[in-house]
């Protein structure tokens, strides 16, 4: 195998490292592929506007009259509803292998136009023909990824999806979304569940990977039913005092853009997109009519539909460009995709429905395989079969790490069992001193003794947990959350201050309800200060439990600088010279939110046990996945590195999340070249060993054990379950590796890729050392689901979102649309310096 397969890392080899075991994937093996040729086509539809499903029809009305002649012969295409058909026979276009055609396509209730049918014309090229021998030798890794293969992997694509593209109405991506068994979510929407499916090369084969998605649509039906329940009130009886300024606007902003069915004109349904809600009811919405007549709306529809409206109190919908339509008179249209970010009862709506345990999902991924009929005539013309059983695959079970707190303390060194342990008896590895720290209470309904209460149990565990609380008395302040909480944030840290006669090192705040007040509470102390908070809801203090208490004591030891949990057999690769880790992520603002800027996050590893961190954020253009300013970043975490361990890194091991693999290239180029240069500004000599790893969570693979014994208490797969057989990239080094024990539901594995390795890791190394990282992360006790230093940069870069001077920075309601990017971008601030070298984001 030479290295011109790709540009990427070719597989050193499969693990050898762990218990064998088999598990069944999500992929169903195709187990025939087309030998001949494939033709495909490019084709325009005339209006670039029309959606696919629209497009769809056109194509399904063509080919049902035998495509005026060109499909004759029994010819069956593929289409991917856009530009795109792919055919296993050549269509008869001729000498010149192209033709245009007129399709009138007739409508559902006709257009709003025109009332009856519209017409396309539709233009036919051939655009190449796919050797399809190409595509079966960079499955057996003896071809690279060339245009023509991705082609072929595209038409597989468009062929098993084609089917349900025409039976299914409402399509998403690569999911297929049925009301059947849909469940409401507050807010006037309801989850759908669905299926995914995609065609993926595995080794030596091709896969289709399946499985269940949902997401959330609009309910259908009345569009004043619909304002009910996005503006929380039980029935329309509440709103007819009509709509405050706000809530008109809450509901303008939940609708825009909204189609809805109107059900006044009898036979002529016509179907609009609202674009804004009129200030004012429809009883005092005016316009002059033909004759120049002023009427209100209500009048209007009176006169000219004989109609006496029931909700006049409600404002009209404006669709078009000025034409006002009561709400009673909208149907909203059903299976349109709600696209703004789920509030918090929402998601925990959602995730309740989504959630099922393994066995199930299996069982609904089978429906699913059953559903999208792959002996379909299209499949049977392309010569493609997939075998209807699940795949079994090779997998092994990494050994667990011993794990070690402080050595002194009962059972401080010990190997997890079922991949979770309690720290009852033990204490953090290395505790941190507290002398100086202040509670602010920002509930005002607290009493004082339950919050002192509270403290003389958090002061007990944390000396418990092997902390030095030096001061075990702070000052309590009780604050206006509705003052100016600047202020109030500074009076208590010099307050603090000249309690102790030193600086503050902790501000201990309580709050009411999660809010935008915990924002504005870490900007004014992250970047405004310069001390770690730690924030606890009132309901909390009240209970004054024990097991939270501890788990606030390993949040408040990393952000003064302790350390909590470490390996004492740490990897070699750790140990034999100067090494980093460093994690990367990018966070994209919510759907919806114009101009706000994506937040770019690294951590990094200050020392041999990979314990202790320092960390850097920077913002950029809205939903830009490359990190523009890589390199300045790297140089300063190298440059703490120095600071901290006197030495320069040898050796940079990257762990990259959020990458798709259509941006691998632009990585390699943009992203690795960056690190290097940041090494060379430092010392021209400087030239660390690279090792390059993109962390994916956001794929479709899962995988379910066969035999109880290789399951865990939720039916899951056990931690440290791998695989780098069969699924894989036929030859570039990746790996799915599910390190965590399942909690509920499926769990979910980490798929890695290495795209670029000056430090030749064995398959065994790498997957040995990414999993050991796991059961080292500093607030849990228990392994999770991908690298320390990744999931550090998710809560980092979560957590720069707070660090906006405005507390609107995180609220989605914001007016962020207002301000131009600049705006956006200079209104963020920085962390003060003295806390880039501790965990304050924990």
């Amino acid at each position: 195998m030479s290295q011109n397969l790709t540009d990427f890392v070719l597989r050193p080899g499969q693990g050898k490292v762990g218990k064998p075991t088999t598990v069944r994937t999500n992929f169903f093996e195709i187990n025939a592929l087309p030998t001949n040729n494939i033709h495909h086509y490019d084709i325009s539809m005339g209006d670039d506007k029309a959606p696919p499903a629209v497009n769809r029809k056109v194509w399904k009305q063509f080919e049902d009259t035998e495509g005026q002649g060109i499909l004759k012969g029994g010819i069956r295409t593929i289409y991917d509803g856009r530009k795109n058909i792919f055919s296993a026979k050549p269509l008869n276009l001729g000498p010149e292998q192209a033709g245009q055609f007129e399709i009138e396509l007739q409508e559902k209730g006709g257009s709003a136009s025109t009332g009856r049918s519209r017409t396309f014309n539709v233009r036919i090229k051939k655009a190449n023909e796919i050797n399809m021998t190409e595509v079966h030798l960079f499955l057996q890794g003896k071809s690279s990824l060339t245009a023509n293969c991705l082609t072929g992997i595209m038409a597989m694509d468009i062929l098993i999806r084609h089917m349900p593209s025409m039976n299914f109405n409402t399509i998403v991506g690569r999911s297929f979304y049925t009301p059947n068994d849909s469940r409401t979510l507050p807010g006037g929407l309801e989850v759908w569940q669905g299926f995914y499916q995609s065609a993926r090369p595995g080794v030596g084969k091709m896969y289709i990977n399946l499985d269940v998605s949902a997401t959330a649509f609009y309910e259908a039906g009345r569009l004043p039913d619909l304002a009910v329940k996005i503006l929380g009130r039980r029935t329309l009886d509440d709103l007819r005092r009509g709509l405050s300024d706000r809530d008109r606007l809450k509901l303008e902003k939940a609708i825009k853009g909204l189609q809805i069915q109107i059900v006044h004109r009898g036979e002529k349904k016509f179907k609009y997109k609202i674009t804004k809600l009129t200030p004012s009811s429809v009883e005092k919405t005016k316009f002059k009519d033909q004759d120049g007549n002023e009427m209100s709306v209500s009048q209007y529809f009176t006169k000219r539909y004989n109609m006496r409206l029931n909700y006049p109190f409600l404002p009209c919908v404006v669709v078009k460009k000025d034409i006002f339509l009561p709400m009673e008179v909208c149907q909203v249209v059903a299976g349109q995709r709600y696209l703004k970010k789920l509030d918090d009862k929402q998601t925990a709506d959602m995730i309740k429905f989504t959630c099922q345990k393994p066995d199930v999902r299996a069982n609904k991924i089978k429906q699913g395989f059953n559903l999208l009929d792959t002996k379909n005539p299209y499949m049977q013309q392309f010569g493609v079969t997939v075998k209807p059983e699940m795949a079994t695959v090779q997998a092994r079970i990494l050994p667990t790490p011993q794990i070690a707190y402080n050595k002194d303390s009962k059972g401080g060194v010990f190997v997890p069992q079922g991949g979770a342990w309690n720290l009852v008896g033990k204490k953090v590895a290395q505790g941190a001193t507290l002398k100086s720290w202040s509670v602010v209470n920002f509930h005002n309904g607290l009493p004082l003794p339950v919050i002192q209460n509270f403290l003389r149990t958090l002061v007990q565990v944390f000396i418990e947990k092997g902390m030095n609380v030096v001061n075990r008395q702070p000052t309590i302040t009780n604050a206006d959350p509705q003052g100016n909480i600047d202020n109030i944030l500074k009076e208590c840290f010099v307050k603090a201050g000249k309690q102790a006669n030193s600086q503050p090192q902790l501000m201990l705040c309580i709050l009411p309800v999660r809010s935008t007040l915990y924002n504005e509470i870490k900007r004014v102390t992250e970047t405004v200060i310069g001390v770690p908070t730690q924030c606890v809801m009132s309901k909390k203090v009240s209970d004054n439990n024990n097991q939270y208490c501890t788990n606030v004591s390993l949040k408040v030891n990393v952000k003064l600088g302790g350390m909590n949990v470490y390996l004492p057999q740490s990897h070699q690769f750790l140990t034999e010279r100067p090494t980093i880790i460093i994690g990367a992520d990018v966070t994209h603002p919510a759907p919806g939110e114009i101009n706000k800027p994506s937040v770019t996050a690294l951590t990094a590893t200050m020392d041999a046990r990979a314990a202790k961190y320092s960390s850097i954020t920077g913002v950029q253009t809205s939903r830009k996945e490359m990190i523009d300013n890589l390199g300045d970043m790297v140089k300063e975490l190298l440059k703490n590195f120095y600071k901290t361990c006197g030495k320069k890194p040898d050796r940079i091991l990257f762990y990259r999340d959020g990458v798709s693999e259509g941006q691998f290239a632009a990585v390699l180029q943009e992203e690795i070249s960056q690190i290097h240069a940041a090494c060379a500004a430092l010392d021209k000599g400087y030239k660390p060993k690279l090792t390059f790893v993109v962390v994916q969570k956001r794929h479709h693979a899962r995988f379910f054990p066969l035999k109880k014994d290789d399951a865990d208490r939720s039916g899951n797969c056990q931690p440290g379950t791998v695989i780098d057989t069969n699924i894989v990239h036929p030859f570039e080094f990746d790996f799915y590796l599910q390190s965590h024990s399942g909690l509920q539901g499926t769990s979910r594995p980490t798929h890695y890729h290495v795209l670029y390795d000056e430090n030749k890791f064995t398959p065994d190394s790498l997957q040995e050392l990414s999993y050991r990282l796991c059961y080292i992360y500093g607030r849990a006790t228990r392994s999770v689901s991908l690298v320390p230093p990744v999931y550090y940069a998710h809560l980092l870069a979560f957590r720069a979102r707070c660090h906006r001077q405005s507390s609107e920075w995180s609220d989605s309601a914001a007016t962020s649309e207002s301000m131009d990017v600049e705006q956006q971008l200079s209104g963020y601030a920085r962390v003060k310096n003295n806390l880039d070298k501790v965990m304050y984001y924990m």
